[in-house]
């Protein structure tokens, strides 16, 4: 297969409130969609889910709607209104609302689905696709210049694409004994991976957390996992000597990229869900009302931010050297990642009568914001110097899916259901 340098990508996902049914399902990730489908059941309806009406603190009206104001090539529309896009297709996207479901690059923008397609980030148009697409839950995990999936042929191997092609560059097999690896994280050398470990009967209760070279495919180390681990509901990232990722047993755990022992472990809260990001040699995750960072290297607490009133903090992300982070009063902060210093503070989200985002990146100076339902939410693109609300856009489908965003810089991809949305930045 070909030989490549990979550059690490953190893939971080972030977290929200009380989950629904539809989150608990994608929290556990492919783990039980694959249960569900090996059961012969097709789809789930989502329970119903009461969508808070948000007050309007500020008396105006939330900004943009779902056709936008703008001319295509504009940022922005008049009077802030959305733009309007530059094109929107519909997909084959079959997502669980987590945020490794849509990815841009090489050109192309892809959102998990069967089949799994990838359109031309400028046109919309089809550039190529995989007949067994992504499997259920499963992220799409990206480094520079490869795609990593799970086979959708559930045959034990983890697979490498070139994304502008479509093309398979890389495969591996973790072993027979193992079952249903499915990558995590990616770095320059070695894709991370966890698999259940079968018994002899073919049932599962343990599970392994694996490193594959990321050129020849071989297996660099395995460790066996702490019985009462799930491999599901991960979420992972690496940085230099250490992989850090969480499960669906809220364990927060940091590993030795080189040789698999286990660094440390802490427990985190019942309303963090495993999510967390990470900056230079620090790790933060929200713990109910409190913002704490870790130091991968020994887990002692760096810094500690506390949200007022009892608010509880939300998603985190660090987008160039920023870490933005709004909480369940839908106050937004930016905060020095090094220091736990505030940057600025704002109110913009509640006095617009807006959701609070679940997933961010950035283009130029402006934030986007991805929301999880659909009634006040969408894509919020903030002024990242200060928080200002500039525009939202919604495509009023009532969609209960949640939002996702990804950007290659030139364009902000919006999936929501079976819609994907090219915007300009």
């Amino acid at each position: 297969m070909a030989t490549r340098d990979t550059t690490s990508v953190d893939r971080t996902p972030g977290a929200f409130g009380p989950p629904s049914r539809r989150r608990v399902l994608r929290l556990a990730g492919g783990g039980l969609a694959l249960a569900a489908l090996t059961a012969g059941t097709v789809g789930c309806e989502e329970d119903a889910v009461d969508v808070e009406e948000p007050g309007n603190a500020g008396g105006d009206e939330p900004k943009g709607g779902g056709e936008g104001s703008g001319g295509q090539g504009s940022g922005a529309g008049e009077k802030g209104q959305a733009p309007e896009p530059l094109w929107t297709k519909p997909t084959s996207a079959e997502t669980y609302g987590d945020n490794d479901e849509l990815v841009a690059a090489g050109g192309v923008v892809i959102a998990s689905g069967s089949p799994l397609g990838a359109l031309d980030a400028a046109t919309g148009g089809q550039k190529w696709s995989l007949p067994g697409g992504a499997v259920p839950g499963a992220p799409l995990l990206l480094s520079e210049d490869t795609l990593y999936l799970a086979s959708s042929e559930y045959d034990g191997s983890v697979i490498g694409y070139a994304p502008a092609s479509g093309k398979e560059t890389w495969r591996s097999r973790l072993g027979k004994e193992y079952r249903q690896p499915r990558p995590i994280a990616v770095d320059e050398e070695q894709v991370y991976v966890i698999a259940e470990i079968l018994e002899e009967d073919g049932s599962s209760r343990t599970n392994v957390i694996a490193a594959l070279n990321s050129t020849t495919g071989r297996v660099a180390w395995k460790e066996q996992r702490d019985v009462g681990t799930e491999q599901n509901g991960i979420h992972a990232a690496v940085r230099g000597r250490h992989l850090v990722y969480t499960d669906f047993k809220k364990n927060l755990t940091v590993r030795d990229t080189a040789s698999g022992g286990q660094v440390w472990t802490h427990k985190t809260t019942k309303t963090n869900y495993g999510f967390f990001t990470v900056h230079q040699d620090l790790v933060i995750v929200p713990q109910g009302n409190v913002l704490q960072a870790f130091n991968l290297t020994d887990g002692k607490e760096k810094w500690s931010l506390e949200a007022s009133d009892g608010a509880l903090f939300r998603e985190p992300a660090v987008l160039e050297d920023v870490l933005y982070v709004a909480d369940s009063a839908r106050t937004m902060r930016a905060v020095d990642p090094r220091t736990g210093k505030q940057l600025w503070k704002s109110e913009a989200l509640a006095d617009a009568g807006l959701q609070v985002p679940r997933q961010y990146v950035k283009a130029g100076d402006t934030l986007y914001g991805a929301t999880d339902l659909d009634k006040q939410g969408g894509i919020i693109a903030i002024d990242a110097s200060t928080g200002a609300v500039r525009w939202t856009f919604n495509d009023k489908t009532g969609d209960y899916h949640a939002w996702l965003v990804a950007t290659d810089g030139k364009r902000v991809f919006a999936l929501h259901g079976k819609k994907l949305h090219a915007l300009p930045v």
